[in-house]
C-alpha cells in the first residue's frame, strides 16, 4: 500500500511504517514541506523580474567571455606570480623563524615532569571549576612551546633531590621580524588578488560600453589603464584587507599563548574574537571587490568608490542578493559540468589507449587539473556577472542607453526609461 499525494484510509495489510509516533512525525512534517513549497513559489513570483535580470546578466557575462577568452589568462598569471612569490617568501621566512635564541627555554633541570611540562585539564572545553585547573610548565609556558626530556645524568639540588627533567627549545620561533615579513606576505597576496579583480572589472566595463563589441580588444586596454591610473587604489584596498587578516592571525597567536598558559577562558574569548574578525574580513573583501568595479567604471579613488559601492548595494540589495544566489547556482553547475565531463572523457581516453592499465591515478590527476581550471574560469565568470550588474545599474541610474547595451539587457534598459 503506497498512497502518494492523496489521503487514504488505513491499509488493509497495515502500515509500511509501523510506529505511530513516526507516522505522526511524517504527517506533520509533510505540512511543513508544503508550507515551505508555497513560500518558495511566492518568493519566485515576487522576484520574477529580478530573476530574469540575473539570468540576463549571466548571459552578458557568457557573451563577454566568448568574445574575450584571453580574460581567463588573468587568473593564470595571478596564480603563477602567487606561487613564485610564496616560494620566495617561504624560503626567506624559514631562515627567520629557525633562529631560536639561546635563552628561549630554561637551561636548569627540574625535579618532576609536571614541573617542566605542566599539567593538563581533565575537563571538556565547556566545563569549568576548581577541578579543571591546569598549570603551565617551565618549558611550555609560551608558544611556540619547547619540549621536555629526561637527562640520564641527573643534577642534585641543595636538599639532595634529583633534578632530571630538562627543556629543549622549539624548532622555530615567531618574533618581530617574522610578523613584519608575514604582513608583507599578506599584503602581497591581497594585492595580487585585487589587481586581478580590477583588471577583469576594467575589461568588462570597457567591453560593456563599447558599441562594436566584436572589435573591442578590451583586455590589453584594461591592463594599460589599470597599471597607469589605478595601482594606488589596488594597493590601498589590499592594504586594508591585509591589516584585517593580520589582526585575525594575531588573535590566533594570542590564543596559542593563552593555551600555553592554560588559560581556557581567554582561549574561548579569542576564538569568538577571531570568528567576528573573520566575518568582518568577508564583508571588507566583498566591499573591496565592488569598490574596484566602481573604480573601473567611474575612475574614482578607493575611498570614493567604496562609499559609492556601499550605497549602491544598499539601494539595490534585492538585486544584488538575487544575482548572488542565482550566480552561485550557475557557478556550481558549471563547476560540476567541467569536473564531470573531464572525468568521463579522461576515462574513455584512458580505456581506449591503455585498456590493461588502471585509470584510477591518471583520473585523479585529471580531476585535480579540472578542479583548478573550473575554479579559475567560474571565478572570472562570477566577476564578469558582478561587473555587468554594476554597468547596468550605472546605465539605469544615469538614464542613458544606446547601441552599446548588450542585447540581453536592452529590454530592461527600455523599461527603466
Amino acid at each position: 500500500c503506497l498512497p502518494i499525494g492523496v489521503i487514504q484510509p488505513e491499509c488493509a495489510h497495515g502500515y509500511a511504517i509501523t510506529g505511530k509516533s513516526m507516522r505522526e512525525a511524517l504527517w506533520y512534517s509533510s505540512f511543513v514541506v508544503w508550507a515551505l513549497g508555497i513560500v518558495w513559489i511566492i518568493v519566485i513570483i515576487c522576484l520574477a523580474g529580478r530573476i530574469r535580470l540575473a539570468i540576463a546578466l549571466n548571459k552578458v557575462a557568457a557573451e563577454y567571455l566568448a568574445m574575450n577568452p584571453s580574460t581567463v589568462l588573468i587568473p593564470v598569471v595571478q596564480a603563477l606570480i602567487g606561487i613564485g612569490w610564496c616560494i620566495i617568501w617561504f624560503y626567506s621566512v624559514s631562515f627567520l623563524i629557525s633562529q631560536v635564541p639561546d635563552g628561549y627555554t630554561p637551561k636548569e633541570a627540574f625535579a618532576t615532569y609536571s614541573e617542566a611540562y605542566g599539567t593538563e585539564s581533565p575537563c571538556s572545553i565547556y566545563e569549568f571549576g576548581d577541578h579543571c585547573q591546569a598549570s603551565p610548565g617551565k618549558c611550555t609556558d609560551k608558544w611556540p612551546t619547547g619540549s621536555v626530556w629526561k637527562d640520564p645524568e641527573c643534577d642534585f639540588g641543595a636538599d639532595g633531590e634529583a633534578l632530571c627533567w630538562r627543556c629543549s627549545p622549539p624548532r622555530y620561533i615567531l618574533d618581530v621580524r617574522f610578523f613584519i615579513s608575514f604582513f608583507v606576505f599578506l599584503w602581497n597576496n591581497a594585492f595580487t588578488i585585487a589587481i586581478g579583480q580590477m583588471l577583469i572589472a576594467m575589461a568588462v566595463g570597457l567591453w560593456f560600453f563599447t558599441v562594436d563589441k566584436m572589435k573591442a580588444f578590451v583586455v590589453w586596454r584594461g591592463v594599460q589603464t589599470v597599471f597607469r591610473y589605478h595601482i594606488g587604489t589596488v594597493a590601498f584596498g589590499s592594504f586594508i584587507v591585509a591589516v584585517v587578516e593580520f589582526i585575525r592571525y594575531l588573535m590566533k597567536y594570542f590564543e596559542k599563548q593563552a593555551e600555553a598558559q592554560k588559560n581556557r577562558v581567554m582561549v574561548l574569548v579569542l576564538k569568538v574574537v577571531q570568528c567576528c574578525i573573520w566575518c568582518f574580513e568577508k564583508c571588507i573583501k566583498f566591499l573591496n571587490k565592488n569598490a574596484y568595479i566602481q573604480t573601473a567604471l567611474m575612475g574614482t579613488n578607493f575611498c570614493v568608490s567604496a562609499k559609492k559601492a556601499f550605497f549602491l548595494i544598499l539601494r539595490n540589495a534585492l538585486r544584488f542578493g538575487t544575482v548572488a544566489v542565482l550566480g552561485n547556482g550557475i557557478r556550481l553547475i558549471g563547476f560540476l559540468c567541467i569536473m564531470s565531463s573531464t572525468g568521463c572523457i579522461g576515462y574513455v581516453l584512458m580505456d581506449a589507449m591503455h585498456p590493461d592499465v588502471s585509470p584510477f591515478f591518471p583520473l585523479i590527476l585529471m580531476l585535480i587539473c579540472a578542479y583548478v581550471v573550473s575554479n579559475l574560469f567560474m571565478n572570472v565568470f562570477g566577476l564578469a556577472v558582478d561587473t555587468s550588474l554594476q554597468c547596468f545599474l550605472a546605465v539605469e541610474e544615469m538614464g542613458v542607453g544606446g547601441d552599446f547595451v548588450p542585447s540581453s539587457l536592452q529590454d530592461f534598459v527600455k523599461n527603466t526609461k
